[in-house]
């Protein structure tokens, strides 16, 4: 599992990014890979997932 924060999250479009933790990466998240409902900057834990336009976060929670 992965941490991190989330950095942007639009909940009328459904999809946002989150700020892994230790690194300046960003990853991809829908509204499809979330186990709870996320705002911005809460702290998350996921799995990463390779989709169509790189990772994605998978199985996403509050930490």
């Amino acid at each position: 599992m992965e941490n991190g924060v989330v950095k942007f999250f639009n909940q009328t479009k459904g999809f946002g990014f989150i700020k892994m933790n230790g690194s300046d990466k960003e990853v991809f998240v829908h509204v499809t890979g979330l186990k709870e409902e996320i705002r911005e900057n809460d702290e998350v834990v996921f799995d990463l997932q390779e989709g169509k336009k790189g990772l994605n976060a998978v199985n996403v929670r509050l930490a």
